[in-house]
Formats: C-alpha cells, structure tokens, sequence
C-alpha cells in the first residue's frame, strides 16, 4: 500500500473511533461536545490541506470545503428555523460530515445527507408505532447523521 492510502486509512480509522464516542455521548446526553467535534473539524481541515498540496490537486480539498459550507449551512438553517428540532451540535457535526463527504464525492454528500433525515425518520416512526415515543420526544439525531456519512463513503 502507498503511503497516502495507509494515511487515508488511518485517518478513516480515527474518525471511526470519534464517530462511536459521539454516538455514545449523544444517544446518553443528548449532546455533541465542541471538544471533540472541533477538534475533529480543524484537525481534517488541515489534514485536507496537506493532502491537496501533497497530491498537487485542490479539486477533492475544494470539494471538502464546499460540502462543510453545504451540509453545514443546511443544518444552520434548520437550527434558525426551530430551536427544538437541530442543537448547535448537530450543526457543528454536519460541518465535519460535509467536509468528510464532500472530500469523498458529491454522490457521497448526497447520499450520506439525505441517509441520515431517512434512518432519523424511519427509527422515530417505528418509536411512534411501537408507541414508545410520541412527536414531542426528543430523540438523538447525531447517531443517524454518522451513520447516514458511514452509507454514504460506503455506497460511493
């Protein structure tokens, strides 16, 4: 393997392990902490940046920004339009998965973005039919935000 396939690994690997944490903190709290999604953001900012320069193409690393400014943007959106639905968190962490998916492909923003509003809607409906929850209950949507990313680098 070339030496930018085992960073591009490891890197996948890393996030992996941020992706579990915040899962596990959200689904518990109902909150993404800054100390763990800003990080994250900066750190593939930068490793974006060495990567364009390291490979001698901006197109990916253009793409990366372009998708945090999207998915992000889209989110912020949602948070001004009802502070009950979208926390400041999950703003935050769209801007990670956009740079994340846009870096990958637009077919892998889309689906990743559009996978996360599905699996969100289909669990809460099967909590509602179940009548575990009604539309009042507060329900954790980083879980389905990192797993519709996960669907769209792996349908890609």
């Amino acid at each position: 393997m070339d030496p930018r396939t085992v960073a591009i690994v490891t890197v996948h690997l890393a996030l992996f392990a941020i992706a579990c944490r915040l899962v596990a903190v959200d689904i518990r709290t109902h909150r993404l902490p800054n100390r763990i999604v800003l990080p994250t953001l900066a750190a593939l900012i930068v490793l974006g940046v060495v990567d364009a320069i390291a490979v001698a193409a901006s197109a990916a690393m253009v793409r990366a920004l372009s998708g945090m400014l999207i998915l992000g943007g889209f989110y912020a959106a949602l948070r001004l339009l009802s502070r009950e639905g979208m926390g400041g968190g999950d703003v935050k962490l769209a801007a990670v998965i956009g740079l994340v998916l846009g870096w990958h492909s637009w077919q892998a923003l889309a689906v990743g973005a559009a996978s996360a509003f599905v699996l969100g809607a289909l669990f809460s409906l099967t909590l509602m039919m179940l009548r575990r929850a009604d539309r009042s209950t507060r329900i954790a949507f980083g879980p389905w935000m990192i797993l519709g990313s996960l669907l769209g680098i792996l349908m890609e």
